[in-house]
């Protein structure tokens, strides 16, 4: 029997995952690390903290799964996007923290760039919509505001890179590469020509000195320094994780949907080998490429999802655990008075407003805190029916089903209500972290484990079907989008 190692460097914590050849998980390991808020709307981690949790887990998945460390025959990575870590190339140590990609201190530089009106400009090249959210404008704040830093990366001294290219780096001894689909997300990468884009680097002044080199998600991109787990061991996939949730998913043919939810919600679809560029605030991203040519996903992004119910948890102490949240929402038997818009960063896919902020409509005397969890909840489902109700509009097509997966997945109320608001039926497979089986399955193409999609297609997990029971929620989604457009209306300078 082989086995892929596949690390998922999430937002909240690193896990890792080792799966056999046939899919099967044989040992998890996953271990938290901290989040850092230190303005307003600002969300920093540190790097040295990402590293070591991920040789941890790593080292903990393969002690635990005591199996031949000979037949781990690749390692796949899949990372939390966009959020920007600049280190010395020398001493491989980061010259700053690394700036998350729910952060919005660069948001006036975004506005700015649109304004100056370069947003369609941007929106051709890269597939995406002028924001904080991507790289470009979080790598151009570290180079202003670090002593030295601009002059180093013009010589190749600083580099660049999202969360897999900084392991990449530290796990191999100094490889400096990242993937098509992690490239798509920094707002520098044109997705058509597969390549940094000049024009943009010379717009947002980024060196190209400082940018890692780019390669198809399933690659040799290196071998691991043996001192980490007492072997050397191939990376040949490396994907970003809503991309690597797609694959794992095996939406494989165009029109394919899934939504992950996980700290944030990621709608995509599979678009095929031509990109498209929305007219409805969805991005277009490289999804992936396995030797036969780049395939592109459109997607939609939620900023917050399970970062919601750990603010009602860790925050506010409404609750000792998630689990208790569904039932806490189907214990409110009338219509909800509460409407809840969890801007906590700004408002993503279709809005596209930075500078939104959390609102709470409908309190009362007799509010509880069941009313604001199942607001909560719903908020979710209906952010993410706005997504699927735009990705509609710009392929003119509707979709018989929803994949699922993600933490928040588990939630099955939140669940029964998104079937409720799209009028569709959402499945949820047995495994339910298919980013990290996506990842081990793009190592497995990579190291040539597994032929072909043919090959993949025979490892699917049966899934659970959560139908539309065929409740109305008409009223109740225009109740939200009233409280969505008052919320973008109603900033408070």
């Amino acid at each position: 029997m082989k086995y892929i190692l596949a690390i998922d460097a999430g937002t909240t914590s690193n896990r890792a995952i080792l799966f056999d050849e046939d899919a099967r998980v044989i040992s998890v390991a996953q271990k938290s690390f901290r989040q850092f808020f230190p303005h307003p709307g600002w969300v920093e981690q540190d790097p040295a903290e990402i590293l070591a949790t991920t040789v941890g887990v790593c080292a903990e998945a393969i002690a635990q799964a005591q199996v031949d460390r000979k037949d781990i025959v690749a390692m796949g990575i899949t990372n939390q996007r966009e959020t920007t870590i600049l280190w010395d190339k020398k001493t491989g140590r980061a010259i700053a923290p690394a700036i998350v990609w729910q952060c919005r201190r660069t948001a006036d530089r975004a506005e700015a760039m649109k304004d100056a009106g370069y947003g369609d400009m941007i929106r051709e090249k890269t597939g995406l919509e002028v924001d904080a959210y991507f790289s470009a404008t979080k790598i151009a704040y570290i180079l202003d505001h670090v002593k030295g830093a601009r002059e180093k990366a013009e010589k190749g001294e600083v580099l660049f890179g999202t969360v897999d290219s900084f392991l990449l780096y530290h796990l191999t001894g100094g490889v400096h590469r990242t993937d098509i689909s992690n490239a798509s997300r920094t707002m520098l990468f044109n997705i058509h020509s597969l390549d940094w884009d000049e024009e943009l680097l010379k717009l947002f002044n980024i060196p190209r000195a400082c940018l890692p080199e780019v390669l198809p998600t399933a690659a040799h991109f290196g071998d691991t320094l043996a001192e980490h787990f007492g072997i050397s061991i191939p990376i040949t996939g490396m994907i970003g994780d809503q991309q690597s949730a797609l694959f794992g998913e095996q939406c494989f043919e165009v029109g394919e949907v899934k939504s992950t939810f996980g700290t944030g919600a990621f709608v995509l679809m599979n678009t095929g080998h031509a990109p498209i560029i929305s007219e409805h605030g969805l991005l277009s991203s490289c999804a992936w490429d396995i030797g036969e040519g780049p395939v592109y996903a459109m997607e939609g992004s939620i900023f917050a999802c399970g970062s919601v119910i750990q603010w009602l948890k860790d925050d506010l102490g409404l609750i000792a655990s998630p689990d208790e949240t569904a039932a806490l929402a189907e214990s409110v038997t009338e219509k909800n008075p509460m409407v809840f818009v969890p801007a906590f960063t700004g408002l993503g896919t279709p809005y596209w407003d930075p500078e939104a902020r959390g609102t709470i409509f409908g309190i009362s005397r007799s509010t509880t805190k069941a009313h604001l969890v199942k607001a909560a909840l719903d908020a979710i489902a209906y952010m993410s029916a706005d997504v699927i109700d735009a990705m509609e509009k710009d392929l003119k097509a509707s979709h018989d089903r929803i994949l699922v997966d993600g933490g928040v997945s588990h939630n099955d109320y939140l669940m029964r209500t998104l079937a409720d608001a799209i009028h569709r039926s959402v499945h949820r497979p047995a495994l339910v972290e298919t980013t990290a089986l996506g990842a081990a399955f793009m190592a497995g193409m990579g190291c040539g484990l597994y032929k072909d999609i043919a090959d993949i297609k025979k490892r699917a997990s049966k899934a659970q079907v959560f139908a539309p029971t065929g409740a109305d929620l008409s009223e109740e989604r225009d109740r939200w989008k009233k409280a969505v457009a008052a919320t973008m209306a109603n900033h408070m300078d």
